[in-house]
């Protein structure tokens, strides 16, 4: 169980991978060698599962984003979408769903000819139909989670 403490830990982490244990411990009123044991077992327990950099996609000519949801053709068919579309460097997440689609998938391309094309890809490949919408404006993306 998390408490207080470990919960600004975490929102730190959040905004910022790169903070400091001595930025964070003054934000949560601990010393930076506290701050470290706590962000040891944080990651010992498996809350914080690693870090990364945040990618603009647009800045890597990625400018269509879009959401796809994802139905099989044949409802009998396994249910083995995420293994069928890790090949498609196109899809940058995949959600199982309640509701009519099985799945949601996130998708990048740098145009929507690529989206298209995906469509086709992802269609005769993975035996599936699917419903996409194109994504206009993102205001907010990645935010922090709190307790």
């Amino acid at each position: 169980m998390l408490d207080k403490r470990d919960e600004v830990i975490l929102a730190a982490l959040q905004r910022s991978g790169r903070a400091t244990f001595a930025e964070i411990g003054k934000e949560v009123g601990l010393s930076p060698s506290s701050v470290h044991e706590r962000v040891r077992k944080l990651e010992q327990a498996g809350v914080i599962r690693g870090y990364r950099a945040e990618v603009d996609s647009e800045a890597i000519g990625l400018f269509v984003t879009a959401l796809v949801s994802v139905m099989p053709l044949d409802p009998k068919q396994p249910d083995d979408l995420p293994q069928r579309v890790l090949e498609f460097p196109e899809v940058e997440d995949c959600h199982s769903v309640a509701g009519d689609e099985n799945y949601i998938l996130k998708v990048r391309t740098r145009t929507t000819t690529e989206l298209e094309d995906f469509l086709r890809r992802l269609r005769e490949k993975a035996g599936v139909q699917t419903r996409t919408t194109v994504v206009l404006s993102t205001p907010f993306e990645h935010r922090p989670i709190s307790g």
